[in-house]
């Protein structure tokens, strides 16, 4: 179960491969187009050594996302492990360069600022130790109080493996928690044996866990992996013995996956919604054939049943933060129905974003889901039972998540889970409240299209714009939204948590995070700005982002007097404003000159510079209450 199962299977992969390898110019997205295939360890392998005989160490010109240094620093033999870390993050449209210590030396490197790790300088660290260096000395014969010692020892030795890579990099740092590989000694009740190493091992696991969650460290979960798919599914005692890999070979594509989720989720690079088809995959039969009575659905079928699971753990996904859509082909009269009337239906409609049912292609109904949403088709999973249809989506949108499933239901959840596409660091008030917030902006619009005219409309919003300055509160949303926002993003900059600390300590800089709340309920934090002192009288806009949920609602000038009002507090006489193009965020090229702002420079990387005076400035007059709070 090691494997990975949702992606489709390799057709033709041969042919598919050499003709990667003899074009004639570098193509990477026909590289993630390979990745995004079921590859086992060989072809994982395979398909690495040609995209590195590609393109090298360094990431392809025009790549949107942050590429990323990883640092693979452990105590057994990790060489093993590098192929299918790097496939993962191509398949994420992620260039991830690694890094392996020494064999064992991982806490000399680190503490050698002469070394190789120094040199190589990651911006994130995956920390694994296996589980026999962990419990290294630990025997049956120890009391509790000198196991509870030795637990505590490890536990403080690993933390400070944490503290001297954030000295030293700043970097993200995942841990490898480590596999349950030894055997038992007393049973099922091995924790009665303070000096089990099997106990020992699940305790100093349990207490990384909660050190983890204080410091800040992502955890690479590996004992919940083996939970799921056994201990043979990941490790190989002859190997171990012979080679000292903990993971086993057949297990290293998945593994590679798991780190690169996380690194994927730190860049805010997770999907963000889940489309759903209808018709024998949130319930068995067909609605507009068998009518509302006739579909398979709830108490009393083993596959009804199934449906109503499916449908709850949308549900529960959807309640911390994933946006749910629906693409069917229907009549829309005959797809609502169950939604409303059916007694055993789990989502309702109020649960769906947005919903489209019609009887064009369901590619072409995807796009209109992500322009409703106001997001990347990128950000998309669909879900359909229909081979058919999952290949035409593949087709026609490669950017979209499409996993492999059958016509069982039972499967779908742990589908989903497996792949991962939700992947996330943390979960946000914000992220809870979203499905409310796209039920608002629908009573928003439905609003809009009764008013005659556009001032009335914004006037009968009653905005008020709630803006503060970064703070712990509001720390990981800031983190989050910078991470991931890309269409409104001037700039597309990615910082870290540490990045966002230093910006709220330096006295010439400011970050101010707006909420914007109105009559139908609470936007959330739509904007992130920060500004930056360039010297006595330039004050640089370094970043400017906003959720597109709120364009056209004079937001934008809003946020400029708020900009102004702070440069000025800071000494600025000027406003400079950058755009760096990407592919994204084509819709901002025109974002300062429509404010007034005058082009000044550009460079051949893309990054056009624009100023504005503020000497004469006054400020935008809007329908919009603004406070600070």
């Amino acid at each position: 179960m090691a494997g990975l199962y949702w992606l489709p299977e390799p057709q033709e992969w041969r042919s598919r491969l050499a003709g990667f390898v003899a074009a004639g110019e570098p193509a990477w997205d026909s590289a993630v187009a390979l990745a995004n295939l079921r590859l086992d360890f060989v072809r994982t392998n395979a398909l690495d050594s040609a995209v590195r005989s590609r393109f090298g160490a360094s990431p392809p010109a025009g790549l949107t996302t942050k590429p990323v240094r990883l640092a693979l620093l452990g105590s057994g033999t990790l060489a093993h492990l590098h192929a299918g870390i790097r496939v993962a993050g191509l398949r994420r449209n992620i260039h991830i360069e690694t890094y392996e210590n020494d064999y064992g030396q991982y806490w000399q490197e680190i503490a050698d600022t002469g070394s190789a790790l120094h040199e190589f300088n990651p911006t994130t660290v995956l920390l694994a130790l296996d589980a026999h260096h962990l419990a290294a000395g630990v025997t049956a014969a120890m009391a509790g109080e000198d196991v509870a010692r030795a637990a505590a020892e490890v536990v403080e030795r690993v933390a400070g493996c944490w503290h001297g890579l954030r000295a030293a990099f700043g970097c993200h740092i995942v841990h490898q928690l480590p596999l349950p590989v030894h055997p038992p000694l007393l049973g099922q009740n091995e924790q009665r044996l303070p000096g089990s190493r099997a106990a020992f091992v699940a305790r100093v696991g349990a207490e990384l866990r909660a050190r983890a969650e204080a410091e800040g460290v992502d955890l690479l979960a590996l004992d919940q992996r083996v939970a799921l798919d056994g201990l043979d599914a990941w490790h190989d005692a002859g190997m171990w013995h012979r080679a000292k890999q903990e993971v086993s070979l057949a297990a290293t594509p998945l593994y590679g996956d798991l780190v690169a989720r996380l690194i994927a989720a730190r860049q805010g690079r997770s999907f963000k919604a889940l489309v759903l088809d209808l018709d024998n995959t949130l319930w068995g039969g067909v609605v507009g054939d068998d009518g509302l009575e006739g579909l398979v659905l709830g108490q009393g079928s083993a596959l009804g049943e199934a449906f109503v699971a499916f449908q709850d753990y949308a549900r529960e996904l959807s309640r911390r933060g994933v946006i749910l859509a629906v693409c069917s082909k229907n009549d829309e009269a005959n797809a609502v129905e169950p939604f409303e009337k059916h007694p055993d239906m789990v989502l309702r409609r109020g649960d769906i974003a947005s919903f489209v049912a019609n009887w064009s292609d369901k590619a072409a109904n995807i796009r209109a889901i992500a322009q409703d949403l106001n997001i990347g088709l990128d950000a998309l999973v669909f879900i359909d039972d229909n081979p058919f249809e999952r290949a035409l989506v593949r087709r026609e949108l490669p950017m979209v998540a499409v996993p492999e499933v059958s016509d069982d239901p039972t499967g779908y959840p742990r589908a989903l889970a497996d792949a991962g596409y939700f992947e996330a660091l943390a979960i946000t008030e914000d992220d809870r409240a979203r499905s409310s917030q796209y039920q608002a902006n629908r009573e928003r619009e439905a609003l809009r299209a009764t008013t005659t005219d556009l001032p009335s409309y914004l006037r009968s919003l009653d905005m008020r714009l709630i803006w503060r300055r970064f703070d712990q509160i509001g720390l990981q949303r800031t983190v989050q939204l910078i991470n991931k926002t890309n269409q409104f993003n001037l700039t597309t900059r990615r910082y870290t948590e540490d990045d966002v600390l230093a910006i709220m300590r330096d006295p010439r800089a400011f970050g101010l995070q707006l909420r914007l709340l109105d009559r139908f309920g609470d936007n959330g934090i739509i904007a992130i700005l920060i500004g930056r002192m360039l010297n006595d009288t330039d004050l640089l806009i370094d970043t400017w982002l906003m959720s597109c949920r709120v364009l056209g609602r004079q937001v934008e000038p809003t946020s400029l007097n708020l900009i102004a009002a702070q440069a000025k507090a800071l000494g600025a006489t000027r406003l400079i404003g950058d755009y760096v193009a990407t592919k994204k965020n084509a819709m901002v090229r025109d974002h300062y000159a429509k404010l007034g702002f005058a082009p000044l420079d550009a460079d051949a990387f893309g990054t056009t510079r624009a100023v504005l005076d503020l000497t004469d400035f006054v400020p935008a007059d809007t329908f919009i209450d603004v406070k600070e709070g």
